[in-house]
């Protein structure tokens, strides 16, 4: 199971999660969901990043979130889905009742095994579940510095993606795919976006302080960024589709 603390850290946070953590592509809901279906339903939802981009390919959608703080947010930016209080391995939602769930950027949060209990039972016979991740590309140099800054216990790797795999019980593989696309960003809302991480969170102020000078002055250091109040942030997400046995 996930570091519970590192975990933990999020429920803290809500508007700032909200403002400077990316969003997800288009095309990611593109490969998990092509035609519309009834009903779907974010996991671990926070404050709907990617449930704003599923409100479109489902007759009606849920949102289920641990956090008071951040679905607080998703409420009030989606005040058309249904968003409830509620965790991974205990889902406040009817047997048999979902099309597709989707899990963005939370999975390694998850107790694997009695996680993926619960979502085969929610989801209809045949179901659809969807993971995805949006993950530094490794060919931008200033980026992986700053997130070697910021997660120094996986140095150089971001393994987040490796919650996922070929098997994950009661379901099958069934597509994967990369997904490479550019965030315009301003300096200011990308070392702040590094302050929403848990590692950050967790952290005294004293470390945090710390954390963010190596970041600034990583940007200082690489032309890309150097002297620049904006830039382009190249983003690789990750999709699993996964259909249920």
């Amino acid at each position: 199971m996930a570091d519970e603390v590192l975990a933990k850290s999020f429920e803290s946070i809500g508007t700032e999660y909200d403002r400077y953590r990316p969003g997800f592509p288009p095309a990611a809901v593109d490969v998990l969901c092509p035609r519309p279906v009834r009903a779907a339903l974010d996991l671990g939802a926070g404050t709907g990043k990617f449930t704003e981009v599923l409100v479109d390919r489902a007759q009606s959608v849920v949102a289920v979130e641990p956090s008071e703080a951040m679905i607080s947010v998703l409420r009030s930016k989606l005040p058309d889905v249904e968003a409830m209080l509620g965790s991974a391995e205990q889902i406040p939602v009817e047997s048999g009742s979902i099309d597709l769930v989707t899990v963005a950027q939370a999975f390694h949060w998850f107790d694997r095994d009695p996680a993926c209990a619960e979502i085969s039972r929610v989801l209809v016979s045949g179901g659809a579940l969807g993971l995805i991740w949006n993950r530094s590309d490794p060919e931008c140099a200033w980026d992986r510095a700053a997130h070697r800054i910021a997660h120094p216990a996986v140095a150089a790797s971001d393994d987040t993606t490796s919650s996922a795999g070929e098997e994950l019980p009661g379901f099958e593989l069934v597509r994967r795919e990369e997904i490479r696309w550019v965030d315009r960003i301003s300096r200011d809302a990308y070392v702040k976006r590094w302050s929403t991480v848990s590692t950050f969170l967790v952290a005294d102020s004293a470390t945090r302080a710390e954390m963010s000078a190596q970041i600034e002055a990583v940007l200082d250091g690489d032309p890309q960024t150097r002297g620049r109040a904006e830039f382009d942030l190249p983003v690789v997400t990750d999709v699993y589709l996964y259909r249920s046995l």
